[in-house]
């Protein structure tokens, strides 16, 4: 029965007519406007200063020129040496002792834990009661 009644409705010759009904009022609904003609375009329609920010009919003024490839290429060839003498001289901050850190790391976690929960220790804190 279902069937059938798919059929009916979605094939044959009704088919044709319903799209041609619908073509015929989206036609109609389209062509009713009033205008007989082309928007007139203004004289001067060019970027205007609306008094707006931002105004993005008006391209921004560039604060300071851009590098040539010559003054790029000058800058990296000084930021590589700069980088190269660094790492010469020893390049990073020198730990005395590894051990001693990570064991401060593990203290200094569970007093900041402590301290956060309420359960801080006087000699961290003179203000814990």
């Amino acid at each position: 029965m279902t069937i059938n009644i798919g059929e009916t409705v979605f094939s044959g010759a009704g088919r044709f007519c319903r799209i041609g009904a619908a073509m015929m009022l989206l036609g109609v609904a389209g062509c009713s406007s009033t205008s007989s003609g082309p928007t007139p375009v203004a004289v001067n329609a060019g970027p205007k200063d609306t008094g707006t920010f931002p105004n993005l009919n008006i391209k921004p003024q560039v604060a300071a020129p851009q590098f040539t490839e010559e003054e790029k290429n000058a800058k990296l060839a000084q930021l590589k040496a700069d980088s190269n003498a660094q790492a010469a001289k020893g390049g990073g901050p020198k730990v005395a002792n590894q051990a001693a850190l990570k064991d401060l790391a593990k203290k200094h976690g569970d007093e900041t834990l402590k301290q956060i929960e309420g359960k801080c220790d006087p000699a961290l804190d003179p203000t814990c009661k």
